[in-house]
């Protein structure tokens, strides 16, 4: 019989991902989505009849064990959070009842009606903000530097303290930065890829940015999905840090998505104080040695091979009229 599988955060750049590898490995694929005014589902619009979509809310504990009743998955995927780090400044709030208490609320859904369950919940590098050795591996201490990341860093606590207290399968991917042609316009990333495009289309002629100087390990959110599927087939529940230990700046993730266009980026690029954020995060590289080692996972896309997809994908796009 088919294993069963329930994906919190399905619509997303993660939960879309994922839901393509669980089908393609003969797996049963649930989504909770969020009833609201404005459904987006482009990203999984490709899996409409493949995956079976149920409305529920991170925020509301009943609609959570229902749900659970009602799918009877074997995994779950926690990947539904606010998870873009500037709203998480203007939303603290928000941010800390989805990205912090959903996940309690999650655990004690599976706690009381499906105990058995495999449970992912999706850690991120932004717990490490002002980091306190580099690279950061599992036993990094955190030290968050915006409301998302010390709500994650919630996220994060609680996960292991349901595993050690009441014995459950529950894991945390600690996942850096990860990118895709799918990725939101409001990532840095996305937001340098499409601005290309539409530069290189005569759409516009500049691309205001923030610190150019601030450096990441990005990788394929293809990729990361896959190790989110591995940590919960091993025999013992374990959290993992999953990077490409490799940092790149903004200014080359700008240089390479204009050369794949033929352009100086000299010429349209100028920073905007706007951009800026309050706290930055200092020097965030992983090593992801336990998760190679434990999982036999390691990224099959590098940087400058990321950055070049993403524009192809923006050129095509804009092309079409879409965003």
């Amino acid at each position: 019989m088919a294993k069963r599988a329930l994906i919190t955060g399905i619509t997303g750049q993660d939960g879309s991902y994922l839901a393509e590898l669980l089908l393609k490995k003969g797996y049963e694929v649930h989504g909770m989505v969020r009833r609201s005014s404005e459904e987006k589902f482009e990203r999984i619009a490709h899996l409409q009849g493949k995956v079976h979509l149920h409305q529920g809310d991170l925020l509301d504990q009943f609609s959570l064990a229902a749900l659970l009743s009602l799918t009877q998955p074997d995994e779950v995927y926690n990947l539904a959070a606010q998870s873009f780090v500037p709203t998480s400044w203007n939303q603290p709030v928000l941010t800390g009842e989805f990205t912090a208490l959903g996940v309690t609320k999650m655990l004690e859904a599976i706690r009381h009606t499906r105990p058995q369950v495999r449970f992912y919940q999706a850690s991120s590098s932004e717990m490490f903000g002002k980091v306190l050795e580099v690279p950061q591996t599992e036993d990094t201490p955190f030290y968050p530097r915006s409301p998302y990341g010390v709500a994650k860093a919630y996220g994060h606590h609680i996960t292991v303290n349901y595993r050690e207290s009441f014995k459950l399968f529950a894991v945390s991917g600690i996942l850096f930065n990860h990118e895709s042609p799918r990725r939101g316009l409001e990532f840095v990333t996305r937001k340098v890829t499409y601005n290309v495009a539409r530069i290189k289309h005569g759409l516009q002629d500049k691309l205001p940015m923030g610190n150019l100087d601030a450096k990441r390990d990005w990788g394929f959110a293809g990729d990361y999905v896959d190790a989110m599927w591995r940590m919960l087939q091993q025999d013992e529940p374990d959290d993992y840090v999953v990077s490409t230990n490799e940092t790149h700046t903004v200014k080359e993730l700008v240089e390479i998505a204009f050369a794949r266009v033929g352009l100086d980026w000299q010429k349209y690029v100028f920073t905007d104080p706007a951009f800026v954020r309050p706290a930055e995060v200092d020097l965030l590289i992983g090593d992801a040695a336990k998760a190679k080692k434990k999982l036999g996972w390691e990224p099959t896309v590098r940087f400058k091979e990321l950055v070049e997809m993403m524009v192809d994908a923006d050129l095509e796009r804009v092309k079409a009229g879409q965003r």
